[in-house]
């Protein structure tokens, strides 16, 4: 039996793995779970509706309850997503403001 691969020892779980095994799980523990105001998953690419009326700093502009958001981007922060919107450059939300559509 021959491989081309290379074995890591894991500490969390002690034993022998596939270097490519090792780096898949690492990856799937460093991805944050972005939850809506109601617990929703969100996911890349989803759209959400925010659910109380926002000021936008900087823009001078009131985004109301409701406001549909379209494409949303995941940040990597728990917390935020970054969206498109008309008129407003580089708009951040916070995850808590908005509900899966």
């Amino acid at each position: 039996m021959s491989t081309d691969e290379d074995y890591v020892y894991d500490e969390a779980s002690g034993e022998w793995m596939l270097a490519s095994e090792q780096a898949a799980k690492q990856a799937d523990a460093d991805r944050v779970e972005v939850r809506d105001a109601v617990g929703n998953l969100l996911a890349d690419g989803d759209a959400v509706t925010l659910i109380k009326d926002l000021e936008v700093k900087g823009a001078g502009q009131t985004l109301k309850q409701g406001t549909l958001i379209k494409s949303i981007r995941l940040t990597g922060d728990a917390q935020e997503i970054d969206c498109k919107y008309p008129g407003i450059k580089g708009l951040v939300l916070r995850a808590e403001f908005v509900r899966k559509r």
